[in-house]
This record gives structure tokens, C-alpha cells and sequence, in this order.
């Protein structure tokens, strides 16, 4: 069990997401950093799906009840056991009575705690992640709160030396963006395959999506990203749409011309035009942009976003095979 001592809204148990009933109106949830989560249940020998918290507003307190592993990973934030640094992309033992403190991230915005067997609510639907606007999963359907007990896996019996545990690298040193020509330092490049109704924007505003700098709003939530422009996009006809599935990363362009980015709470469906998906590989880098983010789109394909895909399973094979010797070694 790990008891909540200090958390702000919003912060939620997550893990992978709920697929299959997205027909039904109810979307997929699941981490936004889908990446770090999977890295951190790497660094524990859990499934790579097992549930963690997802912490995205610091400071954020826990304290163990039972013995236990963990593992941070996502934002680089200042972590500590007991008052003792934890580096980022850290895995070491926990014992009884420990309490684990988040605070705010120097890089990044979202944090992930996993915990050796995941974090044991009930699944609903097939799925342990929260979904607030439905009330369900997570704990009690909701983000956690003051006080909150959650049921985790004991490690009693397991060595729990004082091993200053072992880390990784994270994905971003691992995993090269291409070059966008009119990046600055600190803008985020993000590949993205154009979709159905690209051909119906004026060639002006094709070439504007391209090459400007398009900033996260603050108005950026689970849901999805807005972005401001310089320029508004448009399209050749205002058209009507019918309402049509959207999955996360769809690019929509309301009547505003400024483009909203479908994330892991977004609606199921929608009848905006779509100007193009931010692949999948890429999202748990959008997950951790911060409001004033300048994005820079690069035109990618289906082979690409293969490639990138199998770049981002081989990081975690390779995690998971370095963790595991890890784990033996301390058990043998």
C-alpha cells in the first residue's frame, strides 16, 4: 500500500490505455508519456502495461507502507527517498515507512512513478488508467487526492539492500529527431504524415503549417494541445463535415485556424478537417511540452513512422534485457 501525503489536482493512475471501445464514444486514456511509463515498468521487470501514476502537478508526496521497488522516469524532476537524490530514470528498493518526494521538473511536464507488480486498482473495461469525464479506473474513477491508500505488490522477502539501484538513459538521447530548417533552440520538431483532408487548405496555409512555429497554449490539456499561429490556417471551401473517429495525435483545424492536436483523454470523434497526424512514436515528446512550446511539424510517411516505431521498441527491449540482469544479479 502507498499512501498519498501531498498531491494537486490532476495527477492520476495511468497505464498503457482502454482500446476497443472507442465505437462506444470512450476513448483510449492511458499515459500521455506512454514511453516513460513502459521504461519505468521496464526498470522493474513488470508487464509493460502495469499501471503507475502519473503525476503532471508538483510537489507530489508518497509514503510506502509495504517494501517494495520503484522507478521514476519522464520530466526530470527533483526526486527524493527519504531526503536522498534520486538521478532521473532511477530504479532502487524501497522499504517500509520511506516516503518518495516529486518536486517541479526542471525539463519536461509529466512525471511517472511505477512500482514493482504495478499499481493494483481494478481494471474497468479492460483498463486501470483513469478517464475522469466517465468516472472510471484509476482509483475510485477520479484523479488522487489527500489521504488516498493504494494497494501495490509487496516485495517482502526480496533484497532490499541499501543498493543505490540503477538507471537508464532517457529515450531523447537515444532516438534523433530529423532537422527542421527554421528550428530555433528549444523547439520541439515533430513528424507528421498528412491526412484525408490535407488537399482541402489553400497552398498559403500548407506551406504556413510547415514552416512556421506553431506555440502550446495554455488552453492544453489530456484532451489536446491548441496551438497559436501566426497565421491562421484555411481552407479552400468552408465545407460541412460529418462527425468522424479521431484517434490521439489527429491534427484538426476548427474554424479559428489555429489547430488542436488530439491527445489520450481527446474525443473519440469529431468533424473538424484534419491537416495531419503527429505519429505515434512522437507523442510522449508532445506529452511533455510545456505552454510556450514552439512546435516545428517535418512531413514524414508510413515508412518512417514504421522505422521510429521500431527505434522506441528497441530502447525498451534493450531497458527491459539491461534491467532484468540487474534484478538477477541483486537476487542471486
Amino acid at each position: 500500500m502507498i499512501e498519498i501525503v501531498q498531491t494537486a489536482a490532476l495527477n492520476s493512475v495511468q497505464d498503457l490505455g482502454r482500446f476497443g471501445y472507442r465505437r462506444y464514444g470512450i476513448n483510449a486514456s492511458g499515459a500521455m508519456d506512454a514511453l516513460a511509463l513502459a521504461a519505468g515498468n521496464a526498470l522493474l521487470g513488470n508487464e509493460p502495461g502495469a499501471a503507475g501514476i502519473e503525476v503532471q502537478l508538483f510537489p507530489f508526496v508518497v509514503r510506502f507502507h509495504v517494501p517494495t521497488r520503484l522507478a521514476v522516469t519522464g520530466a526530470a524532476c527533483d526526486a527524493t527517498l527519504d531526503g536522498r537524490r534520486l538521478p532521473p530514470w532511477w530504479s532502487v528498493p524501497v522499504n517500509a515507512g520511506q516516503t518518495l518526494t516529486l518536486g517541479f521538473p526542471r525539463l519536461g511536464v509529466r512525471s511517472y512513478v511505477a512500482v514493482t507488480g504495478g499499481i493494483d486498482v481494478p481494471e474497468v473495461l479492460g483498463s486501470r488508467s483513469t478517464y475522469g469525464r466517465l468516472a472510471i479506473g484509476g482509483h475510485e474513477g477520479r484523479n488522487l487526492a489527500l489521504g488516498d491508500r493504494l494497494p501495490i505488490r509487496s516485495c517482502e522477502g526480496a533484497p532490499q539492500s541499501s543498493a543505490a539501484g540503477f538507471g537508464a538513459f532517457p529515450p531523447a538521447a537515444f532516438m534523433k529527431l530529423p532537422p527542421h530548417t527554421a528550428a530555433r533552440p528549444g523547439d520541439l520538431v515533430l513528424r507528421v504524415i498528412p491526412a484525408a483532408e490535407y488537399e482541402q487548405f489553400t497552398e498559403e496555409s500548407l506551406r504556413e503549417f510547415w514552416s512556421a512555429a506553431w506555440s502550446v497554449t495554455p488552453q492544453s490539456n489530456r484532451m489536446g494541445y491548441r496551438l497559436s499561429g501566426t497565421n491562421p490556417l484555411m481552407r479552400l471551401e468552408a465545407t460541412e463535415m460529418r462527425s468522424h473517429g479521431l484517434v490521439p495525435g489527429v491534427i484538426q483545424v476548427p474554424p479559428s485556424g489555429q489547430p488542436i492536436i488530439q491527445l489520450a483523454d481527446g474525443n473519440s470523434s469529431g468533424g473538424y478537417p484534419k491537416l495531419g497526424y503527429v505519429i505515434a512514436a512522437d507523442l510522449w515528446r508532445l506529452a511533455q511540452a510545456r505552454p510556450g512550446t514552439a512546435l516545428r511539424f517535418v512531413r514524414c510517411d508510413v515508412a518512417a513512422a514504421r522505422e521510429a516505431d521500431r527505434l522506441a521498441a528497441f530502447y525498451l527491449g534493450q531497458l527491459r534485457a539491461m534491467a532484468e540482469a540487474q534484478l538477477r544479479a541483486m537476487a542471486s
